[in-house]
C-alpha cells in the first residue's frame, strides 16, 4: 500500500490508467461494437476519462472510502491481514468509482439531458460486472506488485 503522497499519486496513476483503458474499451464495445475506428475511439476518450477518474479517486472516492473503512469497518482487535484490508478497500473503491464513472460515461456519450434511470442502472450493473473482478483479480494485484517493487528500490537507496 502507498506510504506517502508521492506513492499514492503513483499508485493511483497506475490503477486508474489500467482500469480506465479497459473500462473505456469495454463501454465503447458495448455501445457500438468493435469496428474499424474502435482503437482510435478508445484512445480519443481515454485522456479525459483518466483525468476525471484520477481526480474522483484522489479527491472524493478514495478519502470517503478510507474514512468509512477505518472509522466503521476496520477493528484493530480483529485479525485483519493486509490483503483483507486491501480487498475490502478495493471493493469499496470499485463501487464508488463505478457509480460516478458510469454517470460520467453516460453524460459524455448521450448528454446530461438524455439520461434515464434505466440507462444509468444498466450501465452501472454492466460496469460493475467487469470492474470488480478486473480490479480484484488483475489490475489490483499488478499495481500492488509494481508498487512493492518501486518501494523496494526506494528502500535500497
Amino acid at each position: 500500500m502507498p506510504r506517502g503522497f508521492k506513492e499514492e499519486l503513483m499508485f493511483t496513476g497506475m490503477m486508474a490508467g489500467l482500469m480506465v483503458i479497459v473500462m473505456e474499451a469495454y463501454n465503447i464495445a458495448m455501445a457500438s461494437g468493435i469496428h474499424a475506428g474502435f482503437i482510435v475511439e478508445v484512445l480519443v476518450g481515454y485522456p479525459l476519462a483518466l483525468v476525471v477518474a484520477a481526480i474522483l479517486d484522489l479527491v472524493l472516492v478514495g478519502p470517503v472510502v478510507k474514512a468509512i473503512f477505518f472509522n466503521y469497518i476496520f477493528k484493530p482487535e480483529w485479525e485483519q491481514t493486509p490483503i483483507k484490508i486491501a480487498l475490502c478497500i478495493s471493493t469499496m473503491m470499485v463501487l464508488g468509482m463505478v457509480t460516478l464513472m458510469s454517470l460520467f460515461g453516460i453524460i459524455v456519450t448521450f448528454g446530461f439531458e438524455n439520461i434515464t434511470w434505466a440507462m444509468y442502472g444498466r450501465a452501472w450493473i454492466l460496469n460493475l460486472c467487469l470492474a470488480l473482478p478486473l480490479q480484484l483479480v488483475i489490475v489490483g494485484p499488478i499495481c500492488r506488485l509494481l508498487l512493492g517493487k518501486i518501494q523496494a528500490v526506494i528502500d535500497e537507496k
